[in-house]
């Protein structure tokens, strides 16, 4: 189901959103000041090219451990995303949400695009994994 469902995805609007998080993340690195926010960018166009079967977690609640990306730095790097790339990718998804919205059959994409609009204001410190391996998984693997 995962597959129909991330094949449905890349026609209706996973796949130039996508290339949105790429390109976001290509300018990151020619900046070099902008590399670890370039891996943020790499790790959330994977997830917004293939989304089913995956989830976008906080990586300290996941593994229990915390780090410079979930600490103080993790936050001010947010900020920074977010002023920098985060608000015109938040809101490609939203356009694109809306534009699926109109549809009965585009509902549920609308839906992923709008978690991901919220993914694309504060990336840093979430690390994307497949649903069964999220922490309290039951035994169906979701939350």
């Amino acid at each position: 189901m995962n597959l129909l469902l991330n094949i449905l995805w890349v026609v209706f609007g996973g796949l130039w959103m996508a290339v949105g998080w790429l390109l976001a993340a290509l300018i990151m690195v020619i900046t070099i000041i902008g590399i670890p926010w370039a891996r943020a960018a790499f790790n959330m166009a994977r997830y917004t090219f293939l989304p089913f079967g995956f989830a976008a977690v906080d990586r300290e609640a996941h593994t229990g451990e915390g780090d410079i990306g979930t600490g103080p730095f993790g936050a001010l790097g947010n900020i920074i995303w977010l002023v920098l790339a985060g608000w015109w990718l938040a809101l490609a998804h939203v356009i694109t949400a809306i534009c699926l919205g109109i549809t009965i059959i585009g509902l549920p994409f609308a839906w992923a695009h709008l978690k991901l609009a919220g993914i694309a204001l504060w990336p840093i410190g979430k690390i994307i994994v497949p649903r069964d391996m999220m922490a309290g998984a039951g035994p169906a693997g979701r939350v």
